[in-house]
């Protein structure tokens, strides 16, 4: 029996909670990651009815869950805010806009979703954290090191509360770590876990489609974090072997664009090994969920959903418990 197969709903919140699971199980899914945003999984609602009515509908699909996810939320803890925060968090977030109350508000919706895991039945919160220094990642002017030090402090000083809440609760929090995140490849990640102390409630939502395109070591990643990695999300990603209009940094121009460097692909369009990710998965005992975290300008989505869940299935072959060549042993 493989690891389960979930669709992550985030991609999805324009559709309704029961639309999103009848696609689900048109799609072969085992369950789903829910998104809180939408009518998905909505915290500020989410009492002991709230979820087991969640629940009671999961079921009536055949479908199970084992993590939610507060990516919009998680990115104001941390952030410089600013007017594209508005359109991402909920009004109560928001409020009158002054970035030290949306941070603080922010932080403490962080804690209401572990509450509300636990009331779910889950004990995994995937998202994301912000980063009041992903703005001086290209050292032009010069940047002192104390100011990208004064940044990882902040970081740990707005999530070591939230992380100890977590804790509390039986709940873990794992960071997508992705551009504009206080983690963005390994060696921010690893600055990150030094910061915040090892907190053993915090760890990673492990997505290779974020460090293919920056040359970053993708299964070295799981190696080196395999203690930390709290839950998988299989997205692909495509880059080109040669020089284009946009590189890295893509150029101010849309996602989709065929002037970028690399774009996101639907799973088996793009260049991630996925296979070696999957050894690299056996080898470190990871068994949680593997979910599809669907984005491709270039495809249909409902096409792509249901093309990636069968990729997901063919590819996640399980380790072997014995050597290949036991057989000539005396």
């Amino acid at each position: 029996m493989g690891r389960p197969v979930t669709l992550f709903t985030g991609q999805w919140a324009d559709l309704n909670f029961k639309t999103i699971c009848e696609k689900a199980r048109e799609f072969a899914y085992d369950g789903v990651e829910l998104a809180c945003w939408g009518d998905h999984f909505e915290v500020d609602k989410a009492d002991q009815a709230y979820c087991d009515n969640k629940r009671d509908i999961l079921s009536k699909y055949g479908l199970n869950i084992w993590s939610i996810s507060t990516h919009l939320v998680g990115q104001a803890v941390c952030d410089n805010i600013d007017m594209r925060h508005k359109s991402i968090v909920p009004d109560y977030i928001w409020g009158n806009g002054d970035p030290e109350g949306v941070r603080k508000r922010a932080a403490e919706e962080m804690v209401k979703t572990a509450e509300a895991a636990k009331r779910l039945g889950v004990s995994i919160v995937n998202g994301f954290t912000g980063s009041s220094i992903w703005h001086l990642l290209y050292s032009f002017p010069p940047v002192p090191q104390e100011m990208i030090e004064e940044g990882y402090a902040d970081f740990a000083r707005r999530w070591k509360p939230i992380m100890d809440e977590y804790q509390s609760l039986g709940v873990k929090f794992g960071l997508e770590v992705h551009p504009t995140e206080i983690a963005f490849d390994i060696a921010s990640a690893e600055r990150a876990l030094v910061a915040i102390d090892n907190h053993p409630a915090f760890g990673f939502n492990y997505d290779p489609s974020h460090f293919g395109y920056q040359g970053v070591d993708y299964i070295g990643f799981l190696y080196k974090f395999a203690e930390k990695i709290f839950h998988v999300h299989m997205k692909d990603v495509g880059w080109s072997p040669f020089p284009t209009e946009a590189g890295v940094f893509g150029g101010h121009i849309e996602f989709g664009d065929r002037r970028r460097y690399w774009d996101f692909r639907s799973l088996g369009h793009g260049n991630i090994d996925f296979e070696e990710i999957i050894r690299a998965l056996n080898r470190i005992k990871y068994h949680g969920p593997l979910s599809v975290e669907w984005e491709d300008s270039g495809m249909d989505r409902e096409h792509g959903a249901a093309e990636a869940c069968e990729f997901v299935r063919n590819i996640d072959f399980p380790p072997s418990d014995i050597a290949f060549d036991a057989a000539f042993d005396d």
